[in-house]
């Protein structure tokens, strides 16, 4: 009877699981796109922190400061 129960919420598991799987799949792609620029201001943004700390660590490289 044990077996016999598992095997219907098996049942019930992939009937209701595979049209999320599908709309997952389809969705992934769209999803990425949309946080393309993101990363990508993300990206910008930690070029100019880099920038930045390396115009105020300059003069202590110059200096030979550790």
């Amino acid at each position: 009877m044990r077996f016999f129960i598992s095997v219907i919420l098996w049942g019930i598991l992939l009937v209701l699981c595979w049209p999320v799987a599908l709309l997952l799949l389809f969705l992934f792609p769209v999803i990425w796109l949309l946080s393309l620029p993101f990363r990508l201001l993300g990206i910008a943004v930690g070029g100019v922190f880099r920038l930045i700390e390396a115009i105020f660590m300059l003069p202590f490289r110059i200096l030979g400061a550790r």
